[in-house]
């Protein structure tokens, strides 16, 4: 057998064996393998009570899962169309879109490493040797072009740990735009809500106004009939002029919650002016909400998906830095073709190859393995406490939104029956002030009471359509409907 029969049997065997060593150690990789973690949570919310009933109207848990797109229980078609334009064009959530596709590169780079590296190559030098017998007059040429090839067999696991990371923290980043839009749709809908609030207060204000000018101008001309002081007069301009006073403020915050919502759709905060400027009612809340049972907010809300996302990827990089304990073996090789001249560059007897296995293993690194390992590891603790911690900020942002939604509900109905008094106590105190039975005190108290009454009850309208909102964002409804993410 020729010597170059014989080198290319002996770098064959090689060849074969470390192929057989990566085939015998492919279904295995070093480093703990991931367990999703267990929480326990109740079967029911605690602040629905034994009955499954909140102190409100009906908040009932129910095994049906929440609506998906759960805006649309307001039955608002204003609300609706914002919620799904925002999802189209907010700026914050196309961000959260591009870090998805940053974490798939990221992952086709970890992955690229299982592969083999070739690469090809090609040069020309020319040199001459003076002190060469004969005087060293020529000048040689050398022309050169070839592959080279190195692949890094993964013995133990450490590439293929480091893939399974990648596909975590794809995982993460996408349930991190899930949480964007979660967040980004509760916010919409808040500011709506504050919006049409702002314009329910401004068209109570703007009727007490009305009603208080009248009784203005009769006690004008009550005094000009000698039946009143000025005293009185005076004390009404002052009531009308407090009125008035409030108005300003409730158009600038309602022209701010304009301004928010233009934002929020990734446009100038003048483009929904024109749109959203006229006076339209609060959306109204559905006589019954369903809230499903703990346990599904662990598999529905983003954030908690997103934090065992992490979990899993800081618990696959510990495999990473395990396998720099182990040696690493890997085959490197190359075949080209070089002569002295050009013109015979492509002869066979030009070619050139060569082929070997080589390992490495760390002997002495001061440590520096063994610390990176412990990194790792408390990495892994940290992802773990925060996912533990995730899940009871989870239960206690639904146990908030059930008692806030439940008691504001509660407390509209309260201030339903105030307003309708203090109304009946407006008409009494002008019949008998004008009939002369009463001073006009009475008539002043009774009209401050019916426009705070009735201001309140329109905050309180708000504040439960607000909580509605909260309850629906706790829950992690309405990633699933709209936009999915961009691939």
């Amino acid at each position: 057998m020729s010597d170059v029969g014989r080198k290319t049997s002996r770098g064959s065997r090689w060849m074969t064996a470390l192929l057989g060593v990566g085939l015998l150690a492919g279904g295995c990789a070093v480093g703990p393998d991931y367990q999703a973690p267990k929480s326990t949570v109740g079967e029911g919310w605690g602040e629905l009570g034994p009955s499954g009933t909140a102190d409100g109207p009906a908040t009932r848990p129910s095994a049906q899962p929440l609506p998906v797109r759960w805006w649309r229980m307001f039955n608002d078609p204003t609300l609706n169309d914002l919620i799904e334009r925002s999802a189209r064009s907010n700026l914050d959530l196309q961000r959260a879109t591009a870090r998805i596709r940053e974490a798939r590169a990221a992952h086709d780079v970890a992955e690229a490493d299982i592969f083999p590296n070739v690469d090809v190559n090609g040069s020309y030098n020319r040199s001459r040797n003076r002190f060469a017998p004969g005087g060293g007059n020529d000048a040689h040429d050398q022309y050169k072009a070839g592959f080279d090839a190195s692949w890094e067999i993964d013995v133990f696991g450490g590439v293929r740990r480091g893939v399974e990371a990648a596909n975590a923290d794809i995982a993460a980043a996408v349930e991190d735009r899930r949480d964007v839009l979660v967040s980004l749709m509760a916010e919409v809908a808040r500011n709506y809500i504050e919006l049409r609030s702002y314009q329910r207060r401004i068209d109570i204000a703007r009727e007490n106004l009305s009603a208080q000018q009248k009784t203005l101008d009769l006690t004008k001309n009550m005094l000009a009939a000698g039946v009143v002081t000025d005293l009185d007069v005076a004390r009404a301009e002052a009531q009308v002029a407090t009125t008035a006073s409030q108005i300003p403020l409730l158009q600038s915050a309602a022209r701010q919650s304009i301004h928010t919502l233009g934002v929020l759709l990734g446009a100038d905060p003048m483009a929904l002016v024109p749109e959203l400027s006229q006076s339209l009612p609060i959306p109204k809340t559905p006589p019954e909400v369903p809230v499903g049972i703990p346990s599904q907010i662990l598999l529905r809300r983003p954030d908690l998906r997103r934090a065992e996302a992490q979990l899993h990827a800081a618990t696959a990089r510990i495999g990473v830095a395990t396998a720099d304990l182990f040696p690493r073996f890997s085959l490197t090789g190359s075949l080209g073709l070089q002569s002295s001249k050009f013109s015979s560059l492509g002869d066979w007897d030009s070619r050139y190859w060569s082929i070997g296995p080589s390992v490495a293993w760390p002997i002495f690194d001061a440590g520096r393995i063994a610390a990176n390992i412990n990194v790792q590891n408390a990495k892994q603790e940290q992802a773990l406490l925060l996912y533990q911690q995730t899940v009871l900020d989870a239960l206690r942002d639904v146990e908030d939104a059930l008692v806030a939604y439940a008691k504001e509900e509660t407390r509209r109905r309260i201030l339903a029956k105030a307003a309708d008094a203090n109304r009946r106590a407006v008409d009494l105190a002008n019949q008998l002030y004008e009939a002369g039975r009463t001073d006009f005190l009475s008539v002043l108290q009774a009209q401050r009471d019916l426009f705070a009454s009735q201001d309140a009850l329109v905050q309180s309208d708000s504040a439960v359509a607000t909580n509605l909102v909260a309850l629906y964002k706790s829950l992690g409804g309405g990633w699933e409907a709209p936009v999915e993410e961009t691939h």
